[in-house]
C-alpha cells in the first residue's frame, strides 16, 4: 500500500469530477478530451494490478475534496464543479438517530477520507444551515475520524450557523473548544466571527477575535472594521464604535459609505439624531457620497423624533442627488406632514409619487384623508377616498375612522351613522376610535341619548372603550346637566380599570361647578392631586374660575400661589379671574383680587386694567374708577404705560 501511495502521488495522471472509467483526461485548446494512448500504455499495467481498489465507478479516496481542480490542464480557467462525494454525505445527514453509523459504513465502504476543507463545505451547504442539530453531530463525527483534525474554518462555519439559529447554550462551548486549541487567526476568519458575533450583540467575543488579531499582528482591513463597527452599534455600545471610527479617521484605512451609514444607524438607535445629521455633513465634506441608505436612515430617525421639518428637507436633497427614492420614503414624508397639517404640501409630494410610478399605499391616503378632514376640508377628503378605491386599496376600519371622526366635526352626523351601518354590514371592524367620534359627535350636538346607545352597543361587541371614548360621554352629560350620570360613568372607568386623565376631571370639576356642586368639585380636584395626577392649564382655569364664580377668590388665589413653582399657571391666569368677576357683576371682587395681585409684586397687565375700568362704568361707579387710577394699579400702568395710554385710560373713565 506504501509503493501505492507513492506511484499515486508521482503519476501526474489529472483529476476526474463524476465516476468515469479510469483513463485519464486530457483537455484540448478547444476544452475537448481527447486520449492520451501512451500514457494510457504506460500505466495501463498499474491499473490493472490495482483494479480491486479503483473501480470504473468510483473515484479514488482523495477526491474528498469539495471541488475537483483540473485548471493544471486546460489553457483557460475552468468553473470548479463539485465532488460528486457531497451530495451523498449530505443526503446522509438526515438527522436520524443511527446518522453517525450511515456515515462510518458509507466511508468504509468506499475508502472515504475526510479534509477540513470538505467539512466546511458541508458545514456551510445551505442544506444545513437552518439545522443546527445535524451541523453540530456531523462536526463532533468528523472530529472522531482518524488522521483528522479540525481547522480554524472548521469551528467558524458551526459558530455562524449556531448563532444564525439563536442557539447560544451549544455556542458557547463550541467557542470555548476554540479556544482552548490556540488557532493563529487569520483575516478572513475574523472577519466572519465578528459579523457573527456582531449580529447578535456579542461583545466580549467579538472583542477576544479583535485581541487575536492583533496579537498575530493581522492588519484589520476595511471590511474588518465595518463588521467592528457594526457589532458595536447593534449591542449600543455606541461610545466604543466612535472611537474605533475615529482610529479609522486616523490611520490609512478611511471609513467609506459603510462605515458612515453604520455609524449614523448607532446615533439614531441611540436617539442622537442631531449627531447623525452632523456626521452627514462630515462624510460630504470627506468626499464621501451618501447613498439613499444614509437618507432612509436619518428620514426614519427624524420622524420618530417628531423632527417632520428635517424629513423635508433630507427628502428634498435626495431628489436633488437624483438617488432612487424608495416608497417607505414618500410614505414617512407624506405621514409626517399631515401629522403637522401640511396637507397641501403632503398633498404635492403624493402627486409626485404617481408621477414617478409609485403607488400610494394605505398608510399614505388614510393619513391624507384624515389630514384633509381635520382641516375641515371633507371635499378633498373624500376625493381622497374615492380615488384610493379606484386604486383598489381598500379602505380598513382606520380610515373609515378618519372619515368619521371629520364627518363628526362637520356636522353631517347622518351620514357619518350611514359609515357606521355600512362597516356592520361589510364585516369591517370598527373600532373604539371610530365610535369615540360619534359619540363626541352625537354628544355636542346635544343627541346624548344616541351616544349612551353606541357606548354600550362597544361593550356588546367587545370593543375595549378608553379614556377617550370615556371623555366624550361624560363631556356630552356634563354640557346637559347630567352630573350623577356622568359621575357614574367615573366611577365604572375606574372598576373596568380605565385611566383616569387630567382632562376626566377637568371636565367633571367644570360641570359640578356649572351646576353650583363646589365641595363635590373640589373633593375631585384634591382626588386628582391625591392620585399624582399632574393639572393642567384646563383643569387650573376651571377650578379657578368656578371658585371666583363662588364668591372663593382667596381660595383660587391659594392654589394659584401653591401651583406656581409647577409652572402649570397659565399667563393669563388672573385676566381670566378678573374677567370672570367683572362680567358677573362683582366688580369690587375683582377689584380686590388686583389689589392683591400687585400686594405680591406682580404686574398687571393694561388689558386688565382696561376690562376693570370698563366694569366700573358699566355698573355706575365713576368715583371708584378714578380711585382705580391713582392707586398702586393705576400708578403702575402710568409707569408701565405712555403718555398716549394714560390720556386713553383717562377717556375710558370720562365716557
Amino acid at each position: 500500500m506504501r509503493r501505492i501511495s507513492i506511484l499515486l502521488r508521482r503519476t501526474p495522471f489529472p483529476v476526474l469530477v463524476t465516476p468515469l472509467p479510469c483513463q485519464p483526461l486530457i483537455l484540448n485548446e478547444n476544452g475537448e478530451s481527447t486520449s492520451n494512448s501512451s500514457y494510457y500504455d504506460d500505466t495501463s499495467i498499474f491499473f490493472m494490478k490495482y483494479k480491486s481498489v479503483f473501480t470504473s465507478s468510483l473515484p479514488p479516496p482523495e477526491w474528498i475534496e469539495p471541488f475537483s481542480d483540473v485548471s493544471d490542464v486546460v489553457s483557460a480557467p475552468q468553473k470548479l464543479e463539485p465532488s460528486p462525494w457531497l451530495k451523498e454525505i449530505i443526503n446522509l445527514l438526515d438527522g436520524a438517530w443511527n446518522m453517525e453509523a450511515n456515515l462510518d459504513a458509507f466511508c468504509r465502504k468506499f475508502f472515504i477520507k475526510l479534509t477540513p476543507n470538505f467539512v466546511v463545505y458541508v458545514l456551510r451547504s445551505s442544506e444545513l444551515h437552518k439545522n443546527p442539530d445535524v451541523v453540530l453531530r456531523f462536526f463532533y463525527w468528523a472530529g472522531k475520524q482518524k488522521k483528522y483534525a479540525h481547522t480554524l474554518d472548521c469551528y467558524v462555519s458551526v459558530i455562524d450557523v449556531l448563532l444564525s439559529s439563536g442557539d447560544l447554550n451549544r455556542f458557547r462551548y463550541v467557542f470555548a473548544e476554540l479556544q482552548q486549541r490556540g488557532f493563529l487567526m487569520t483575516v478572513t476568519s475574523a472577519n466572519c466571527l465578528i459579523k457573527s458575533f456582531g449580529s447578535i450583540g456579542l461583545v466580549e467575543e467579538l472583542l477576544w477575535v479583535w485581541r487575536q488579531m492583533k496579537e498575530n499582528g493581522i492588519e484589520p482591513s476595511l471590511y474588518t472594521y465595518n463588521f467592528l463597527i457594526n457589532g458595536l452599534v447593534n449591542s449600543m455600545f455606541i461610545e466604543s464604535a466612535e472611537r474605533v471610527f475615529e482610529v479609522m479617521e486616523d490611520g490609512k484605512i478611511q471609513p467609506d459609505i459603510v462605515t458612515y451609514n453604520t455609524i449614523i444607524k448607532g446615533y439614531c438607535k441611540a436617539g442622537k439624531t442631531q449627531k447623525a445629521l452632523e456626521k452627514l455633513l462630515a462624510m460630504e465634506n470627506q468626499n464621501v457620497v451618501p447613498d439613499k441608505i444614509t437618507y432612509m436612515t436619518l428620514i426614519q430617525a427624524c420622524y420618530s423624533e417628531g423632527n417632520f421639518d428635517s424629513c423635508l428637507r433630507l427628502y428634498q436633497e435626495l431628489e436633488e442627488r437624483g438617488l432612487e427614492i424608495p416608497p417607505h420614503a414618500y410614505s414617512l414624508v407624506i405621514c409626517g406632514l399631515c401629522r403637522e397639517s401640511k396637507h397641501l404640501e403632503g398633498y404635492t409630494v403624493f402627486e409626485t409619487m404617481f408621477r414617478r410610478g409609485h403607488k400610494a399605499n394605505k398608510a399614505i391616503y388614510t393619513a391624507l384623508i384624515d389630514s384633509f378632514a381635520k382641516s375641515g376640508n371633507m371635499e378633498g377628503a373624500m376625493k381622497l377616498f374615492e380615488r384610493m378605491n379606484w386604486d383598489e386599496i381598500k379602505p380598513d376600519e382606520v380610515t373609515f375612522g378618519a372619515i368619521v371622526n371629520g364627518l363628526c366635526k362637520c356636522g353631517r352626523l347622518e351620514e357619518a351613522m350611514d359609515y357606521l351601518k355600512y362597516c356592520n354590514v361589510n364585516g369591517i371592524t370598527v373600532n373604539a376610535v371610530f365610535y369615540s367620534s360619534l359619540i363626541d359627535g352625537l354628544g355636542k350636538a346635544g343627541r346624548v341619548d344616541e351616544a349612551e346607545k353606541l357606548f354600550e352597543e362597544m361593550a356588546k361587541k367587545g370593543c375595549s372603550r378608553d379614556d377617550y371614548c370615556y371623555n366624550a360621554l361624560i363631556d356630552a352629560m356634563s354640557k346637559c346637566g347630567r352630573m350623577d350620570e356622568a359621575l357614574e360613568l367615573f366611577r365604572r372607568m375606574e372598576d373596568e380599570g380605565c385611566e383616569q386623565t387630567v382632562y376626566t376631571y377637568t371636565i367633571l370639576i367644570n360641570g359640578l361647578f356649572n351646576e353650583h356642586r363646589n365641595e363635590e368639585a373640589l373633593k375631585l380636584w384634591d382626588m386628582m392631586i391625591d392620585k399624582g395626577i399632574t393639572p393642567n392649564v384646563a383643569s387650573f382655569r376651571a377650578l379657578s374660575i368656578g371658585l371666583c364664580l363662588s364668591g372663593k377668590v382667596a381660595r383660587a388665589c391659594k392654589i394659584m400661589d401653591e401651583l406656581a413653582p409647577m409652572g402649570i399657571i397659565p399667563e393669563t391666569a388672573y385676566e381670566d379671574m378678573i374677567n370672570v368677576l367683572c362680567k358677573s357683576g362683582r366688580v369690587r371682587e375683582a377689584c380686590k383680587l388686583a389689589d392683591g395681585i400687585v400686594d405680591r409684586g406682580r404686574e398687571i397687565p393694561g388689558r386688565i386694567r382696561t376690562v376693570l375700568i370698563n366694569a366700573l362704568r358699566k355698573a355706575g361707579n365713576a368715583d371708584l374708577a378714578i380711585k382705580l387710577m391713582h392707586s398702586k394699579i393705576g400708578i403702575g400702568y402710568d409707569r408701565m404705560g405712555s403718555v398716549k395710554k394714560r390720556v386713553k385710560f383717562q377717556n375710558l373713565v370720562d365716557r
